[in-house]
């Protein structure tokens, strides 16, 4: 992708208007940016000038990353989730299932309730936006995004940027409100970023970089589009050291520190606790690294004070029973979701769903996440 600015050349795509030469799709608001696609783009495309928006959306819905080891479901199929989602019955859960997105739809599922998700809003919550731009890079399924759009004055302009369309497409149709206004983008990481040096932004990026061979050049990029007075987040950066941290590109802590200068650094422990406690979190000292799950960083050039109002349910929000209870009894969706959360979870979540102002008073049960905010169409 040139750095060219890009812009409509139809209602369903983008253009460099310098000399029309490329195009890209855009689908539910969302352009696909993405490079090295040049087929997925010209069948998208086709299939949009055609006025074929479901195959141009079984063609986008189909891609994914160059981790993922499970093939798409038939187009057919696709194409049918995508009209689906118009029905206001049909669920996150169902679009998910519908997208073949196996464990990795389960894992947005329970996403804010897990302990890394966890791990994310203390790390958040300890250095928030505070009023700046936000870009959030790999946002997923827009989990944080929701979050931080309910909190009145907490963003100015909101970007989430991620490899995968479905992901954001599930963001758009079923996670966040439907008068948010977020700007939703398809890029690689690795790549140039699709986003504007608007000034001093908060920039994060949470469970991705382990995936990177060069994930250093991401948190310099990320940097320099803080700017001066802006913000750098990375939470869940796998820590070579420890058991868990086998998956993809894993490091040791002072390697994921000397990646980010002056950063503070923290243990996922301790931001899941500080999370279940409704508080700010404390920064690794000495040797609190050594044996952490994943490591965190933040370099806030604002030294922006706490809010600790994120570590709550948005304001008005309705709160049901933690989904992770099926029949009264706590089960994990899955046995890979269970080794890697399961302990964790346990620790906070009890075994038989409590029954509030008997077992459990209703603030402890929202801290626990017994009680949960979820999307609207969860």
């Amino acid at each position: 992708m040139s750095r060219r600015p890009l812009a409509p050349d139809t209602p369903h795509s983008l253009s460099d208007l310098a000399d029309g030469a490329r195009r890209w799709p855009v689908l539910d608001g969302i352009p696909y940016l993405r490079t090295g696609r040049e087929e997925v783009v010209e069948r998208a495309l086709a299939a949009l000038d055609d006025g074929r928006v479901a195959d141009a959306a079984a063609v986008l819905l189909a891609d994914n990353d160059d981790w993922w080891d499970q093939p798409p479901p038939p187009a057919d199929e696709l194409a049918a989730a995508y009209a689906a989602a118009a029905d206001p019955g049909t669920t996150l859960r169902d679009a998910a299932a519908a997208l073949g997105l196996g464990r990795v739809g389960d894992y947005f599922l329970h996403r804010d309730h897990d302990p890394s998700g966890l791990a994310v809003t203390a790390l958040v919550a300890t250095h928030p936006p505070a009023g700046r731009p936000v870009v959030d890079l790999a946002c997923g399924a827009g989990h944080l995004l929701r979050r931080l759009v309910a909190e009145p004055g907490e963003c100015a302009g909101v970007t989430g940027i991620d490899i995968v369309f479905a992901k954001l497409w599930l963001a758009r149709r079923f996670v966040l409100p439907t008068d948010a206004a977020v700007r939703l983008v398809c890029a690689d990481l690795r790549s140039s970023w699709p986003v504007t040096d608007d000034g001093d932004a908060w920039v994060s990026c949470h469970d991705t970089l382990y995936f990177l061979d060069d994930p250093a050049d991401v948190l310099r990029r990320a940097a320099d589009l803080a700017g001066p007075r802006g913000a750098v987040l990375a939470a869940h950066c796998h820590n070579a050291d420890h058991p868990l941290g086998a998956a993809g590109h894993p490091r040791r802590p002072e390697e994921w520190a000397a990646m980010l200068p002056g950063a503070a650094t923290y243990a996922e422990e301790e931001l899941t606790a500080a999370a279940l406690a409704a508080r700010p979190a404390g920064p690794a000292v000495g040797k609190d690294l050594d044996g952490t799950e994943a490591v965190a960083l933040a370099l806030d050039r604002a030294a922006a004070p706490p809010q600790e109002s994120l570590l709550r349910p948005a304001p008005g929000a309705r709160l049901h029973p933690n989904p992770l209870y099926r029949d009264g009894a706590r089960e994990w969706p899955n046995a890979r979701w269970g080794a890697e959360y399961g302990e964790r979870a346990a620790a906070y979540l009890p075994e038989r769903l409590p029954e509030l102002d008997h077992d459990l008073d209703h603030d402890e049960a929202v801290r626990r996440r017994v009680l949960v905010d979820l999307p609207g169409r969860w």
